[in-house]
């Protein structure tokens, strides 16, 4: 991936040092994730992003208005693309269509910001929590309004969500299918910080500038630990921890990030032989 922004198709992505950012780029759908052009793209940027290992941050946010307005309303009133058909046809586009999206995220091994501007809506609000962070400028609206139109989410959004919100605000989001403001998702835990819309991307920046300062590495493994936490018991995730921090001491990166905190290696005091040599040679 080179410093330049490239274009592929409706998704932007640019490398800035050791962060990418994806930017959704279709306004006339307002970023709607399940159009076959921005998910191919999409998941083209998400594949590329992994396999450079030269990116440690990658944040995720939508061009103009809008985060994403998640499924493009007027395919599904249509029933055409991945919303034609009976019903096992529907199951399966779903399948081979926009659940490559979180399957894709979840094999990203480093930290994923997302900078939600405006409207993150269904599928828009499902992306924003396959996120591991989450930056609302004041414009946010976040809403899983899928039961608003007699459907249910269909690309595991529920799942991300109960994990990030907890499963009483997850329940009354996606029971009531209300949208929750910037402000309000900051209150209820969802978003670590609301800022004004115009220091959004500089925020989400700043945050990962700061991440991909600290040893790669460590960063890939933390976000390991924090997506198996609540999955396996204590004795499972201690197994995994002590056989993890084994490969980090004995890694250069910690070694060298430990002796940079620690500072110089204090010296042993000298002998009365190394003394009386040391002035033996100045008098000479």
């Amino acid at each position: 991936m080179s410093d330049a922004t490239e274009t592929a198709g409706t998704v932007r992505l640019e490398r800035r040092g050791a962060v990418a950012l994806l930017t959704l780029d279709a306004p006339k759908t307002r970023n709607a994730v399940t159009d076959p052009p921005v998910l191919d793209a999409l998941i083209a940027a998400l594949e590329e992003v992994g396999a450079d290992r030269g990116v440690r941050v990658l944040i995720v946010t939508g061009a103009g208005r809008a985060f994403s307005a998640g499924g493009n309303i007027h395919d599904i009133r249509n029933r055409r693309g991945m919303f034609a058909g009976p019903a096992d046809q529907v199951r399966n586009a779903y399948r081979d269509g926009v659940q490559r999206i979180p399957r894709t995220m979840a094999n990203l091994e480093i930290p994923v910001i997302a900078a939600v501007n405006g409207p993150a809506y269904g599928a828009g609000c499902d992306l924003a929590f396959m996120c591991d962070l989450r930056i609302a400028g004041e414009s946010a609206r976040i809403s899983s309004n899928f039961v608003r139109l007699g459907l249910i989410s269909g690309d595991g959004g529920l799942w991300f969500l109960s994990r990030a919100a907890g499963p009483a605000v997850a329940a009354e989001m996606a029971f009531t299918g209300r949208a929750v403001s910037g402000t309000e998702a900051a209150a209820l835990g969802l978003v670590s910080r609301v800022v004004p819309d115009g220091e959004l991307l500089p925020a989400a920046l700043a945050l990962a500038g700061e991440i991909a300062a600290n040893p790669p590495e460590a960063v890939r493994m933390t976000k390991r630990m924090l997506q198996q936490a609540g999955r396996v018991d204590l004795s499972t995730m201690l197994d995994m921890a002590a056989a993890l921090q084994g490969i980090c001491h004995a890694g250069e990166e910690s070694r060298a990030a430990i002796a940079a905190a620690a500072g110089p290696v204090p010296q042993p005091p000298a002998s009365e032989e190394q003394e009386e040599q040391a002035e033996g040679n100045t008098q000479t």
